[in-house]
């Protein structure tokens, strides 16, 4: 069994949401953003409007994905 390996980061204050894709759900940039900064590879959320959105990286997909996946 592999293990992916982790990091705590902590999400900025203050957000440009310009600077970041457009989400359907405001309180969700912090998380998104979080993602992009830190140069995350996958964000694995159940969240509907995340999976929405049309990005490179970080990848984005359902906790079925991710174990599916890898």
């Amino acid at each position: 069994m592999r293990f992916a390996r982790h990091e705590l980061v902590y999400t900025p204050v203050f957000l440009e949401k310009d600077e970041f894709p457009a989400m359907r759900d405001v309180y969700d940039y912090p998380i998104l953003a979080t993602a992009i900064l830190e140069d995350v590879d996958v964000l694995i959320t159940g969240d509907k409007d995340f999976v929405v959105v049309d990005i490179d990286r970080p990848e984005i997909v359902t906790p079925t994905e991710f174990l599916s996946k890898y």
